[in-house]
């Protein structure tokens, strides 16, 4: 009865995530993946609304970092086209967590041999290496614990901590392969490294317009934008107070609504995708795309 209903919500989102013109299918979930399909990282990383919240998250948080925000500002299109940044982004996640363990590999290559060309000068004369392990190291324990932390908000909310090292020990293996130095592996070695790059952070306007950019995304389907308003509010939340502070931008919404809002949002969306393709796991004979 309700399948038709659930088949078009799951077409909308298909269209968000993957650049038709492109010739772009979801990755599906395979036996023979980077992550096994009982590994906690297979587990948190294909539920959408938490990745997206988290993903927003460990954007805003990675841009408080000057040189992180300057290899984003000077060697991306992100401001002509935001949505495709994110939507390869998330495709980067789908295909080392899920897809064929080559293409996964290929996919981390495809980035190391795009960073490897990479690098400028700070505003304050400070040269930078988009490859520097260092700032790797910001990009990844930001966007690991954002998505570690979405997770538990709005789907395990009792994860054991036992689990959460797990994921980030697990997730330390693409931190690794991609170049990033330091590599925590459990939640208080996460928290430590955030700790120790606060006194590198800044928040200038630059940092705020790509904030304001990222919270403003639309995609031009009215239910989808309502649900992305949700999303990138929530995202917003999930932020330690005082990154919030430095990027000076209050939530627009109480944050009961925001958070009620992106539960219902999270558990509508694992509803229409309940037993579809995309949450079975395939046999290494079936292709990904």
């Amino acid at each position: 009865m309700f399948e038709p209903v659930k088949a078009g919500i799951r077409q909308k989102i298909t269209d968000v995530f993957n650049d038709a013109e492109k010739g772009e299918r979801p990755v599906l979930r395979r036996t023979d993946a980077l992550f096994p399909p009982d590994s906690v990282a297979a587990r948190v990383n294909g539920d959408v609304v938490t990745m997206m919240i988290g993903g927003v998250s460990g954007l805003l948080l990675q841009m408080l970092h000057p040189a992180v925000l300057a290899g984003v500002w000077d060697h991306s299109d992100f401001r002509a086209d935001m949505h495709g940044r994110l939507r390869r982004t998330a495709k980067f996640i789908a295909t080392t967590t899920y897809d064929h363990a080559e293409r996964g590999q290929a996919a981390i290559d495809k980035v190391i041999r795009i960073h490897a060309k990479l690098g400028g000068v700070l505003p304050d004369g400070t040269p930078y290496r988009v490859s520097d392990p260092h700032l790797l190291a910001w990009v990844h324990v930001t966007e690991t614990l954002s998505f570690l932390d979405s997770w538990i908000r709005y789907s395990e909310p009792d994860m054991s901590m036992a689990d959460q090292d797990a994921y980030l020990d697990e997730m330390a293996r693409i931190g690794a392969a991609l170049g990033a130095d330091p590599l925590p592996r459990t939640r208080a070695g996460a928290e430590s490294l955030i700790r120790s790059y606060r006194p590198e952070l800044r928040a200038d306007d630059r940092t705020r317009e790509v904030a304001r950019m990222v919270l403003r995304q639309t995609v031009g389907q009215a239910s989808v934008d309502m649900a992305a308003g949700v999303i990138m509010q929530a995202g917003l939340d999930m932020l330690p107070e005082w990154a919030r502070r430095m990027h000076g931008i209050p939530p627009s919404l109480p944050t009961v609504l925001v958070r009620g809002g992106a539960l219902s949002t999270a558990r509508f969306l694992r509803w229409a995708f309940r037993g579809s393709p995309n949450t079975r796991v395939h046999a290494r004979e079936v292709t990904s795309y």
